[in-house]
């Protein structure tokens, strides 16, 4: 099973709101109230998820932002745990490489 994240995620709910603003685009002119109703729904639909892209976004960067600090304290305090975590984990990803 692939795993989707965030940003994969983020992606896709743009590449909607975009379509979904061209189609609002293209049927500007079609006339008819259950159409302007229509419409009307939708966007106020693509300015909510618009908005919540936003937030979503900007949550993504504060927690990212707070994972690096903790990583950036964590190494200060321990220098050389950190060395030999990521000397362990090249030898991993060498020997993984390797393999194939």
């Amino acid at each position: 099973m692939e795993k989707v994240s965030t940003d994969k995620l983020l992606d896709d709910l743009k590449a909607v709101v975009n379509d979904a603003d061209e189609l609002l685009k293209a049927t500007a002119g079609q006339a008819g109230e259950r159409m302007s109703e229509a419409r009307s729904r939708a966007e106020a639909s693509v300015r909510a998820a618009r908005k919540r892209m936003s937030d979503l976004q900007d949550d993504v960067v504060a927690q990212t932002k707070e994972v690096a600090d903790q990583a950036d304290a964590y190494v200060r305090k321990n220098p050389w745990q950190a060395v030999g975590i990521a000397v362990a984990a090249g030898v991993i990803v060498g020997l993984m490489i390797g393999r194939r």
